[in-house]
């Protein structure tokens, strides 16, 4: 299981950082080398040791040993899909307000990063349901899902086509990543209890005034809001400070809405 403490175990995937900062995630399985740039370790030599270490290659490299945080994994981890970069994955947790006990429907699984971040913010008592219509998509978010957190018992990932239909009901969120959430409403409508909460990430703005639109027209949604985050690191040194030459801007849209019950008013008929 990688979300462990104290001393590294076989199997887990690890993060050797060099001198400039770059990041190279490996796994250490026993009586391999664990090869990096021009040289190469033997993992049996790395088992057993603790997080923080300098460790040098065969090339006399030295890299620093630790366990990946969430938000250096998500870069690392092997993918077919494009991941939800942290810089997104964090407000939306908070502004989908997913809690411990949560009910939630996920609906495409990319490579899984969102996924992680769901089960962590709604464990131990939540459930987590993922719809995903490639299979090797879901085998791909299996795996990493696995890499991070070990054995998840509280998600269920189903191969399935999500516009046929959700099987859950009375669901506290559901948030999607796909290219056309709009045509998900009427399903999410009949899923989600009142007072839950739709949330849809997407990458462009003529998929966001759709959705927006489609969201306004069913008078099962409001309360709609859409941003997006900009991420700006920094360089500080003893003598300068400085913003980062590269910065994160835009990478995706994200358009949350609350599940209504709909009371006709005294004027309709």
């Amino acid at each position: 299981m990688q979300r462990a403490s104290g001393r590294l175990q076989e199997g887990e995937h690890v993060l050797f950082v060099d001198c400039k900062q770059r990041q190279y995630m490996r796994q250490l399985i026993p009586g391999k080398r664990v090869h990096i740039r021009n040289g190469f370790f033997w993992a049996d030599h790395l088992i057993g040791l603790r997080e923080g270490h300098t460790v040098y290659n065969s090339a006399g490299e030295a890299f620093v040993l630790v366990r990946p945080t969430f938000a250096q994994f998500i870069p690392n981890l092997p993918r077919q899909a494009q991941p939800i970069y942290p810089k997104d994955i964090g407000p939306m947790l908070l502004w989908g307000d997913f809690y411990p006990g949560a009910h939630v429907v996920e609906v495409g699984v990319g490579p899984g990063a969102l996924t992680i971040a769901l089960l962590q913010a709604i464990a131990p008592h939540g459930r987590l349901v993922s719809y995903e219509v490639r299979q090797d998509f879901a085998a791909r978010a299996r795996r990493n899902v696995e890499i991070f957190l070990g054995a998840v018992p509280h998600w269920e990932l189903k191969i399935a086509d999500v516009f046929a239909g959700i099987e859950e009901r009375d669901v506290d969120r559901i948030v999607v990543d796909l290219p056309e959430p709009w045509r998900l409403l009427k399903n999410a409508t009949e899923s989600l209890r009142p007072g839950g909460v739709f949330l849809s990430y997407l990458p462009t703005v003529l998929q966001v005034k759709e959705l927006v639109d489609s969201l306004r027209l069913n008078s099962s949604f409001g309360l709609i809001e859409v941003f997006e985050t900009l991420q700006r690191f920094w360089h500080v040194e003893a003598r300068s400070m400085r913003p980062e030459h590269r910065m994160v801007a835009h990478t995706g849209f994200v358009v949350v809405a609350r599940r209504l019950l709909h009371v006709p008013s005294p004027h309709e008929g």
